[in-house]
């Protein structure tokens, strides 16, 4: 996997150079009378403004930094130089602060203080930081950033800049208040609602029988109440009780435990009964969230219990999947890693990699009755364990992995198909990559459209497949359906790049008709059939994939989670981090920390990733992925003990195909020889650097041992430098990351791993967020220790570990899609929604899609409030788009953004709340939304979400969910009042707003504060604003419309 920019239009050096040309051509210019440009000002054609050193002339509506957009064709004309004599030197400003005014922090938080600093003539030397006037220390290089121990009391935090030249900026402060620890609060008690009897399928008359109770960590339950559809069925006086339901008539039934404790608090759970006839299809035992095929009565029952967890035996309570390599069978000399080495009993699942897609568009491992094919054509003798199974009419791995399935029937196994040498082609008998297209030629023509054909060849032949080889499923591991140029494998690029528009369609349309053929199949074989995929975990590759709407058709998403730094470019960083530090190199050069509409966003580790698909699935049907293997770089310079460093291939003119493309990017300087075992090869048989290794390799060399394999492996340390064992590897270990590391300081190489330490947070990260467990690539990768030879090699030590601690934890993986927070409306409207006309690739920047709602309802929606949950993987920023027909009333209801506004050491909660208001704010028209009609709101947010879920719509005092998520809710009748949905815009309002005359109050666009030519153009911390009948008090210094940034708080709603 290739890491690139998020952002579009990056600083260009060709812009850069053609400005200094231009220097000399340029008259020296009286800057005095004019304004200083600054971050977040929007300026419109004719205004002038100075910046490092130069005077500019905007020549249309813009908000870009005249530095970097002065070249041709862009938004700004650079008009001279200063004079000197005349201008003297400005000082350095700071635009932002956080923690906000008036923030609250308990005793003993680990508060981060971070701040914005820009200086108009030259450049920041540094930003110092005080809590009550004392030094934190100052701060050399952004982000600028301290740490404080919050200490009880109110205090004041404060920054200054420095420019280069000595200047200091003025203080920026904010008064934030520390309390102590609290009394303890009563603490809520937890409902529990589970079936004590339930017919595999429930029919008119049918009896169900509810286990109902309730438990409280300090008092007792004192009162449960059972309601069916907002009624009340059952009540007792006990903490526990049971209710027998019989089913009267057709449909779902919604049933909804309340528990109370001693002290009034209560908690809610709620289980939904479908009532079906006979020969309809059933619900019972499907994930939430999971797409069923129509007609189809799919026995989910055979895979997952009454809650919608799978079934993996008493031990699993979580997922632990192995990725098992064909190539490892000993064919060519080195060691094997077979069937009968895979630690059975510590695993639910095995993943075969890899079945590809043949000339015909079929699934296929090559001629399975070919010699030496070792999926079906192979056999070790004389090795125990690994003795064939003379049931089956085929021999290789999969008459072993059907052996061992009889011993371990828990343990799934699913057919990987693709991979990252395999998506666009595959491997001919003699061993050459045949490029056929594969993945992109069977999905989609030449012209972009669907290759329906193909996909439905493709999908018979999976099931054919699974079911000839005894399969429980399919992975897809396609590489990448994404529409971002160059994104796969650099030999695909002539087929990829030339259907990148229509990649995401078919791609939906491939995994549609994949989970409707297994259904199909599974219902024929009493069984449900598994479909999974390898997900990317960039941002950047996301952001070419629309908000995934094929992960409905999943039952669980297995994200790779590492390749997030390597050797195809010159950042030196984690494989794998689990959290984002403030500190990644690759990012600061993109300006992602930096770019105001990040809000300090980092989105190469996991935890962001996790995120993202929490916008479409539940936490259980996510499971991260873990790096069996290491990523490592040579000839490293600067950095702390290499890390973030840059280590760029001396000659760039020997990159490797679909590196060091691009002003920006160089390729890096892959570690090798002893530090790159596991190597891959090029066109022409040459070892590809890349500091590929296995962990029982690196444990070998962070403990200075001379390994007995490197023989066979190729290695030739008599006669080749790169081979022996010289330096010592230190190991390192990055706590906020949750990444350890080897520096070798004489040979200047880093190799990033993985070890205990990380392994034991991670698998803890899985178990604390409801995470359905990990996947790791590969299995041969873990290590035990050979004490009689005095060295690592492959073993089971990690896999074990993570058994351990998923089976000692007592807590299963959550099951429940979408924010647990969400309160659930009593009725419900058929309002269906559809995201569409996303840009292609780098024009998608910022993210700007179409909204589309189709009332179906016979209810009058016309200006009402459409709310919705998005994940906090994009900032919290919502607007209309630039280029928007009409621009109807979008808002940020509830930002679920970091305290400190970054996503370092981990986000702190999973959604934000955004809304669009059917209002077109040119005029303050009502958007008409009655039965029938379809309104499409052109969006636009600037990070990649999935979803958005927890739909609801505000009309005249009522709110409804959407049919589609909640189908069990009666349907919505129209409201009387008048008090839902904006009619008329922005009307100025009538009374008060915490004792502020609302009349009085500057309706948006008409800004509080001026620009220096006295036209309305900002906000600064305390203004209030007018805008779609809410009133907005800012944060900050800001330009950004009310309600679609985190620089706004709610004052009141009108």
């Amino acid at each position: 996997m290739s890491s690139h920019k998020l952002i579009k239009n990056a600083f260009k050096l060709s812009a850069l150079s053609l400005g200094l040309y231009g220097f000399t051509a340029q008259a020296a210019i009286d800057c005095s009378n004019l304004e200083v440009w600054q971050q977040g000002q929007t300026h419109v054609g004719g205004d002038q403004v100075q910046a490092q050193g130069s005077a500019y002339e905007a020549k249309w509506w813009t908000q870009t930094n005249p530095v970097e957009t002065s070249g041709v064709d862009q938004e700004w004309r650079l008009l001279g130089v200063y004079d000197s004599v005349v201008n003297e030197n400005q000082a350095p400003q700071i635009s932002s602060l956080t923690p906000a005014e008036g923030s609250l922090f308990t005793t003993s938080d680990s508060v981060v203080i971070s701040a914005v600093a820009t200086d108009p003539d030259g450049s920041v030397a540094s930003v110092e930081f005080f809590v009550d006037g004392t030094s934190l220390g100052a701060v050399t290089s952004t982000p600028y950033s301290a740490s404080w121990q919050a200490t009880q009391g109110s205090h004041v935090i404060s920054a200054v800049a420095t420019d280069d030249l000595g200047l200091t900026s003025t203080a920026v402060a904010h008064s934030v208040s520390v309390s102590d620890d609290v009394e303890p609060v009563n603490q809520a008690p937890v409902a529990s609602i589970e079936f004590s009897s339930l017919p595999s399928q429930v029919m008119v008359g049918d009896s169900v029988v509810f286990a109902l109770s309730g438990t409280d960590s300090d008092g007792q339950v004192t009162a449960l109440s059972l309601t069916e559809n907002s009624t009340e069925v059952h009540q007792a006086s006990a903490a526990s009780s049971s209710y027998s339901w019989q089913a009267p008539a057709l449909g779902q039934f919604s049933f909804t435990l309340t528990v109370t404790d001693n002290e009034g608090a209560t908690d809610t759970q709620s289980k939904v009964v479908n009532v079906v006839e006979a020969t309809e299809p059933g619900t019972d035992c499907k994930p939430q969230g999971l797409y069923q095929t129509p007609g189809v009565n799919t026995p989910y029952c055979s895979v997952y219990d009454e809650n919608g967890r799978e079934k993996m035996g008493a031990d699993h309570p979580r997922r632990v999947i192995g990725y098992f390599t064909s190539w490892r069978n000993g064919a060519n000399g080195q060691p094997s890693y077979l069937v009968n080495d895979i630690p059975w009993d510590k695993i639910t699942h095995i993943n075969y990699a890899f079945a590809h897609v043949d000339g015909n568009n079929k699934v296929s491992i090559g001629d399975p009755n070919a010699a030496g094919n070792p999926a079906t054509n192979m056999t070790w003798p004389g090795v125990t364990g690994a003795e064939m199974d003379p049931s089956f009419s085929y021999t290789g791995h999969f008459n072993l992995l059907n052996k061992f399935k009889k011993q371990h029937p828990d343990v799934k196994t699913l057919i990987s198909v693709g991979g990252w040498a395999e998506t666009g082609g595959y491997f001919g008998e003699d061993g050459t990559r045949v490029n056929s297209g594969g993945f992109y030629t069977m999905t989609t023509n030449a012209d972009g459209s669907v290759n329906q054909a193909g996909i439905d060849a493709f999908a018979k032949s999976a099931v054919e497949f699974i079911e000839t080889y005894g399969f429980d499923g399919v992975d897809i591991d396609y590489e990448y359906p994404s529409s971002m140029n160059d994104s796969g494998h650099p030999d695909d690029f002539p087929i990829s790049n030339a259907r990148r528009a229509g990649l995401n369609a078919s791609y939906r349309v491939l995994m549609q008709k994949l989970r409707e053929e297994l259904d199909i199949a599974g219902e024929k074989a009493g069984k449900h059939y598994l479909l999974t995929i390898a997900s990317p975990s960039s941002g950047y590759l996301l952001r070419g994939m629309e908000t995934f709407q094929s992960v409905k058709y999943l039952d669980y998403v297995n994200i790779m989670s590492y390749d997030l730094h390597g050797a195809w470019n010159s950042h030196v960083g984690h494989n794998a981090a689990l959290f984002d530090t403030g500190l990644d190199s690759e990012l600061a050069q993109w300006g992602v920390y930096t770019t105001a509409e990040f809000e300090g966003i980092g989105y190469l580790n996991t935890d962001w990733a996790v995120r993202y698909f929490r916008g479409a699935v539940s936490a259980g049907r996510i499971n991260i992925g873990i790096p069996y293997y290491t990523r490592g770089f040579k000839d490293v310079s600067g950095g702390t003990n290499g890390l973030w460093g840059q280590a760029a291939l001396p000659d760039q003119s020997k990159c490797a195909k679909g590196t060091g493309v691009g002003e920006k990017n160089q390729c890096g300087n892959g570690a090798l020889g002893i530090d790159n075992l596991w190597h891959d090869k090029n066109d022409v048989g040459e070892e590809m650097p890349a500091g590929s290794n296995p962990l029982w390799h690196a444990k070998n060399l962070e403990n200075g041992i001379n390994p007995s394999y490197l023989e066979i492996y190729g290695l030739t340390p008599e006669t080749d430098a790169d081979d022996v064992l010289t330096g010592t590897y230190t190991r390192f270990y990055d706590d906020v990351a949750v990444a350890p590391w080897l520096w070798n300081a004489e040979k200047k190489v880093f190799l990033s791993i993985e070890d205990e330490q990380s392994m034991a947070t991670k698998v803890d990260y899985v178990i604390n967020n409801g995470l359905g467990g990990i996947m790791f690539w590969e299995l041969a990768g873990d290590y035990d220790y050979d004490s009689a030879k005095g060295e690592y090699f492959m073993g089971s030590s990690l896999t074990t570990l993570a058994y351990d601690k998923f089976n000692q934890s007592g807590v299963a993986y959550n099951t429940h899609q979408g924010n647990v927070d969400f309160t659930m409306p009593s009725e419900a409207v058929d309002v269906s929604f559809t995201v569409k006309d996303f840009p292609i690739g780098d024009d998608n920047y910022p993210i700007s899609p179409t909204f589309a709602f189709t009332n179906n309802s016979d209810i009058d929606l016309s200006g009402a409030k459409i709310s919705f949950d998005v994940p906090v993987s994009t900032s919290a920023i919502f607007k209309s788009n630039w280029n928007a027909q009409e621009k109807l009333g979008m808002a940020v209801e509830a930002n679920g953004s970091n305290a400190a506004g970054d996503n370092i050491g981990g986000f702190e909660n999973e959604f934000h709340r955004f809304s669009i208001t059917l209002v077109n704010e040119w005029g303050g028209i009502e958007k008409s939304f009655n039965t029938g009609e379809t309104v499409e709101a052109q969006v636009m947010y600037y990070m990649p979400i999935t979803g958005p879920s927890n739909f609801t719509i505000e009309k005249n005092g009522k709110t409804y969910a959407f049919k589609f998520e909640y189908p069990m809710l009666p349907d919505g009748t129209a409201g009387s009042g008048d008090t839902g949905g904006d009619t008329g815009g922005d009307t100025g309002g009538e009374g008060s707003c915490n004792g502020v005359d609302v009349a009085s109050i500057p309706v948006y666009p008409n800004w509080p504060q001026t620009d220096w030519a006295g036209n309305p153009s900002h906000a600064v911390g305390g203004d209030l604003m007018n805008h779609n009948n809410v009133i907005y008090e800012a944060k900050w210094w800001t330009s950004t419309e009310p309600g679609t940034s985190a620089d706004w708080t709610v004052s009141c709603t009108l």
